[in-house]
């Protein structure tokens, strides 16, 4: 729903109805194409991500708020952990989207990383690097913020609730992603190169920088076409980051216990 140029039998209105079209013009599957590599990369992602985070939040706040809560703490740890995360998961993007595109050409994840390795280089997958952290590092920031907002709101002792976790989750995740938009088009337009968008505005060879590719977003759409997508964006995310919090925040409480009962005196 990003595209900018669609082509005529891809253009969509609403969620539903790109699904609907997609499924059975391309096949059941066809939404799922290219998850495999995204779930290849999630794992290591983001166990660095959430560590990295933890370590950082309590040695900011030890800092700034003198080991209590700190939203600052929490936004700069979270922005720090982004920049680990996407360093394994934006080769993993850049192929997921290149399958999921329109009459892609790659049938498998290894024709793809082979043929965009041969044809563009190494570079390519890391083409978006800087925007994505453009776009992440805001994302994240809000995303952490938000979360821990709520927690103080609906969870104030900090304890393991499985609700809290996934209601507040879910409303960082949406407002993260809804605020942050306007970058995830931008990005998407660097990840996939869209010839037909790119010819029309006489853009020749590879487009590459976040200033580049917002002034071509803007010559192509407007204002407007930087917030294509953002209702499946908002979608997309909400389960997502309720599921990583709660599984998190499980694993952390039962990790924990485990460790206290492991300390204590028979």
């Amino acid at each position: 729903m990003q595209s900018l140029q669609p082509d005529p039998k891809a253009q969509y209105k609403s969620v539903y109805e790109a699904l609907k079209k997609i499924i059975h013009t391309e096949g059941f599957w066809r939404p799922l194409r290219g998850i495999n590599v995204t779930m290849l990369g999630a794992g290591p992602a983001h166990a660095m991500y959430f560590a990295c985070y933890e370590k950082m939040k309590r040695t900011l706040s030890d800092i700034i708020h003198h080991g209590g809560n700190s939203h600052l703490a929490n936004g700069i740890a979270g922005s720090m952990a982004t920049v680990l995360h996407d360093a394994v998961m934006n080769p993993a993007e850049v192929v997921k989207q290149r399958m999921q595109m329109y009459n892609s050409p790659y049938k498998t994840v290894l024709e793809c990383i082979r043929t965009v390795h041969r044809t563009e280089g190494l570079g390519a997958f890391y083409r978006s690097y800087t925007t994505q952290l453009t776009m992440n590092v805001p994302f994240q920031a809000i995303h952490f913020i938000t979360y821990e907002f709520m927690q103080e709101q609906i969870n104030p002792r900090r304890e393991y609730n499985p609700r809290s976790h996934i209601l507040s989750g879910a409303i960082a995740g949406a407002v993260a992603a809804a605020a942050t938009t306007p970058l995830d088009v931008c990005k998407t337009l660097l990840n996939t190169q869209e010839n037909m968008a790119l010819s029309s505005v006489n853009v020749s060879g590879h487009l590459s920088g976040m200033a580049n590719a917002f002034r071509t977003v803007y010559q192509l759409g407007g204002i407007p076409g930087y917030f294509r997508g953002v209702q499946a964006r908002v979608i997309y995310q909400m389960p997502s980051t309720a599921i990583a919090w709660s599984v998190y925040e499980f694993f952390k409480y039962f990790l924990t216990k485990h460790k206290l009962e492991k300390r204590a005196p028979y």
